[in-house]
């Protein structure tokens, strides 16, 4: 039974390592010197959104930016979207979800502190039974320009320390 156990474990934690580096579950990682709460400020401040994602010609969120707040995405090319906050652990971690056909695109974005090093992580997930198809359509082109996104936050929050 343990050895069992013990394989199912390794199925599943192969399968995640898997999803991760697909086109369909994929994150990007870095590091700052900025605090925590410059980070948080850019990834929270939606309307400027449009200054480093690239792809997004804009963002509006009527309101604050609450778990449960309701906004547009307007990519530089195709439909403009609806996302909403799911979930929020303020100063640390979101995530908003945008409802593609059959699925979900899910993007969760964490913070934490390490040896004075802000990291910040943006992890992006296709959902449902057609995530393969979003993620060929959609996810290697976010994918792709998922480091340079990152690298223009870090850029923003360095300015304003």
């Amino acid at each position: 039974m343990m050895r069992q156990l013990l394989i199912l474990i390794s199925i599943l934690n192969i399968m995640e390592l898997e999803a991760q580096t697909s086109n369909y579950k994929f994150s990007h990682m870095e590091s700052t010197d900025a605090p925590k709460e410059s980070i948080w400020h850019i990834w929270t401040d939606v309307s400027n959104w449009k200054n480093w994602d690239k792809g997004l010609k804009n963002a509006i969120l009527p309101g604050d930016f609450v778990q449960g707040a309701k906004g547009i995405l307007i990519p530089d090319s195709g439909p403009r979207t609806r996302f909403i906050v799911s979930e929020m652990v303020v100063g640390s971690s979101y995530t908003f979800k945008t409802k593609i056909p059959l699925g979900w695109l899910v993007v969760t974005r964490k913070l934490e502190v390490n040896k004075d090093k802000t990291l910040f992580t943006h992890e992006v997930e296709f959902t449902g039974i057609l995530r393969k198809v979003w993620s060929n359509i959609m996810g290697k082109r976010y994918k792709a320009v998922l480091p340079e996104v990152m690298s223009e936050i870090k850029k923003i929050a360095e300015i304003r320390v």
